[in-house]
């Protein structure tokens, strides 16, 4: 009995290392934009019901999204060193089980929004379809990172609709800086795995921007910026929104130190750096 339990509970830890439970950096870069756009959309009161429904819907997802991501990749990530010891990968879950993991966690993240107006349940069905197709246009999209970023921003659209029961330009303007912000910090954490993308043949941006990938970063977190900014401003914003803008700079010129020198370490530093960047523009939109 005590080996049953034993093997359950390290069946639970690889499902857990499969979803990235461990790794809650992704979520948080998920989280953040889901939750300004929520702020935003409600005038800085969102009911605690949405907040609730979109922040477990928001781990489901990247978690739902991480398993598919592994299923697609499992040829490739044996062959780079920072993943070859995943579960999937090393052969310690199977295939199928990354399938059924992703669907089941789709399927609760789904019912969440149930309650939600007809509008949100359509845009949550194009969510899942541009998360599950993300792993593959590392096939042939010459900047993937650009798609991630309309996958990990796509809690945008769908708070607004939910609040609004409709998506105004705000939202897409937002969409857009989230787009420019993940090709900014994706970029950074293609720059870690980026010599052996290039003997697997993986399309990244840290290999389409070349010896340009450290401006094309910069340049990325600009435009991001000044569309959240743009946003704030019409919006109405006060001051705790400027000093979070502000920080949110700052943190961006910190990490042009980190990665300048295209050292692997310094280079996903800055990406995992990213939650605090995210973080420091929600509390100016809640400030604000």
């Amino acid at each position: 009995m005590t080996v049953t339990l034993q093997s359950i509970r390290h069946r639970l830890l690889l499902y857990a290392k499969l979803v990235r439970l461990d790794k809650p950096i992704g979520s948080l870069l998920l989280l953040w934009p889901t939750l300004s756009a929520l702020w935003l959309a409600s005038g800085g009161m969102p009911d605690i019901q949405l907040i609730v429904i979109f922040s477990v819907g928001t781990v489901l997802m990247r978690s739902a999204g991480c398993a598919i991501n592994d299923f697609a990749d499992r040829d490739f990530d044996r062959h780079v060193k920072r993943t070859a010891e995943r579960p999937l990968t090393s052969g310690q879950l199977h295939a199928w089980e990354a399938i059924a993991i992703a669907v089941i966690f789709a399927l609760v993240s789904f019912a969440l929004i149930l309650p939600l107006n007809l509008l949100t349940r359509e845009l949550s069905v194009l969510a899942v379809i541009v998360a599950g197709s993300y792993p593959y246009f590392k096939r042939f999209f010459a900047l993937p990172q650009a798609y991630l970023g309309i996958a990990f921003g796509f809690g945008i659209p769908m708070a607004y609709a939910a609040v609004l029961n409709t998506v105004p330009t705000e939202a897409w303007v937002l969409l857009i800086a989230n787009v420019f912000w993940a090709l900014a910090y994706d970029t950074e954490y293609a720059m870690v795995d980026r010599d052996d993308d290039l003997k697997i043949g993986i399309r990244t941006s840290a290999i389409t921007f070349g010896k340009h990938d450290v401006g094309a970063v910069m340049l990325s977190y600009a435009i991001s910026l000044c569309l959240i900014a743009a946003v704030g401003v019409a919006a109405g914003l006060g001051k705790g929104f400027a000093l979070g803008m502000l920080v949110a700079t700052i943190i961006a010129g910190y990490h042009w130190t980190l990665i300048r020198t295209r050292e692997r370490d310094g280079c996903f530093a800055a990406f995992r750096h990213n939650n605090w960047l995210g973080a420091a523009i929600f509390i100016g939109i809640v400030l604000g």
